[in-house]
């Protein structure tokens, strides 16, 4: 009996109350402390003491004591790039709203299963409704679907998969993709994992602005259907990573218009700027397309992990995906919103809890103040840095402001600013030159900060 009492006490893993409370409130203290400190820590975090080693021996023992976790983790966080510090102007900053993480605290708590409606129809319907209040903030027509993700990639190849059932079904292998030289690099792996493999992938040039070509695309197509090859899907950038370009997407739309291709829009950084009228003035045929990624843990700035796909029509979406089952509950019925018709998962967190809680928190009036501001702080970076004699500033019409140093010296100008630890930014390569990248995103980048990365861009030129 002994063995037995034993044996059930350690099969127990529910605590009491006032365990979990005092676990609870460990964490928020820490958390708290951690953002409150956020302005005052090296934008380039603290990389002193790396993490290395592998993994260590499976614990058969636990640790009793909490706080040693908490310690443990707070700790190797510090070695790694500081995402939600207010001078992160890095790759593109997201930020970590405080109610969206706790929204996803509160949904692993309750860990209630919204991959199918009829689980939890009261939660899933709370997801709806936030894709919905987006669609309409974004100007998209009643008729058009939506679905969460963990983020742009899954949406980019989500889009492509809807593109190759409707118009390739079983000529899989003579099926064709074209994307810029500039796109990002989730769209031509998805193809792949789609199984467009890379010889028929089409990467069509981009101008002087680094925005795709459209007579260049329409040759392209030409050219593949005198091959006897199936032309289905274009997947145009609304905002690429590199330097923030837009391709001309009323132009692109037309194309694939006449020529019946697919046009998918990968908006995961740029789409939500769809939300103000800053914004859309930027983004012309943005609705016009098949498709259209955006990305909430990027311009919604909530944390990382959810990402958007709109959909024109619920048919395309829901057809590589609506299945069942003898052990799942009925269908709800046509049109009836339902995570598993639109998506490859079943099992999944309840994502669409964080954006809710953020969207009816805040208002989405908040957020299109957020990213207008965004907009302002990029536009005056540009025209400082553009005063600069010794500064190439290339052409750009969202966030990213992106340079070069005319005779070279551009890494050594990011590292030195990197160094000194106000900001961080970043870099990529445009036609083998080195190309400095500031990127305004984060809900935390403020004024004082554009001002920062300005002072000490031209601290390094003065030498």
């Amino acid at each position: 009996m002994k063995e037995q009492a034993r044996g059930a006490e350690e099969a127990d893993l529910e605590l009491d109350g006032a365990g979990m409370r005092e676990m609870a409130g460990l964490v928020l203290e820490r958390l708290v402390s951690q953002i409150e400190g956020f302005g005052e820590q090296h934008a380039a975090g603290d990389w002193a003491k790396a993490w290395d080693g592998g993994p260590r021996p499976i614990p058969g023992m636990g640790v009793p004591h909490f706080e040693e976790l908490l310690d443990e983790v707070l700790e190797r966080a510090k070695a790694s790039f500081f995402t939600p510090g207010p001078g992160y102007l890095a790759y593109i900053p997201g930020g970590g709203l405080f109610p969206a993480a706790l929204a996803s605290f509160l949904a692993a708590g309750i860990n209630r299963f919204t991959g199918i409606r009829a689980a939890a129809p009261a939660l899933v319907a709370l997801e709806e409704e936030a894709i919905e209040w987006l669609r309409e903030g974004l100007g998209f027509d009643p008729g058009v679907v939506g679905v969460l993700t963990p983020g742009g990639s899954i949406a980019n190849f989500t889009a492509i998969l809807c593109a190759r059932e409707k118009l390739l079904g079983p000529e899989l292998r003579k099926g064709v993709l074209y994307c810029s030289d500039q796109v990002h690099h989730s769209v031509t792996k998805s193809a792949r994992a789609a199984g467009i493999l890379e010889d028929r992938q089409r990467s069509v040039p981009t101008s002087a602005a680094l925005a795709m070509r459209p007579e260049l695309l329409a040759e392209a197509i030409a050219a593949d259907r005198a091959r006897g090859l199936l032309p289905f899907c274009v997947v145009s950038s609304a905002g690429t990573t590199n330097t923030g370009a837009i391709d001309p997407l009323p132009e692109i739309s037309e194309i694939c218009r006449r020529e019946g291709l697919w046009h998918h829009i990968d908006g995961a950084y740029g789409g939500a700027f769809q939300l103000v009228e800053e914004g859309r003035a930027r983004l012309p045929g943005i609705l016009q397309g098949d498709s259209l990624t955006i990305d909430p843990h990027k311009g919604l700035f909530l944390p990382y992990g959810t990402g958007m796909l709109f959909v024109r029509e619920r048919e395309d979406l829901e057809r590589p995906h609506k299945s069942s089952a003898v052990y799942l509950p009925e269908d709800p019925g046509a049109g009836v919103f339902d995570p598993s018709h639109f998506s490859l998962e079943l099992s999944r967190p309840f994502r669409g809890l964080p954006l809710w809680m953020s969207l009816r928190y805040f208002g989405l009036d908040r957020f299109r103040a957020a990213l207008a501001e965004k907009l302002r702080l990029a536009g005056w970076i540009r025209e400082e840095l553009d005063k600069e004699e010794g500064l190439e500033v290339l052409e750009g019409q969202l966030t990213v402001v992106a340079f070069k140093v005319r005779g070279g010296g551009g890494e050594e100008l990011m590292e030195a600013v990197n160094r000194k630890g106000r900001v961080y930014l970043s870099s990529c390569r445009l036609k083998g030159e080195f190309v400095v990248r500031i990127c305004v995103l984060s809900f935390r980048t403020r004024e004082p900060h554009a001002r920062m990365v300005v002072e000490d861009v031209r601290e390094f030129l003065k030498g």
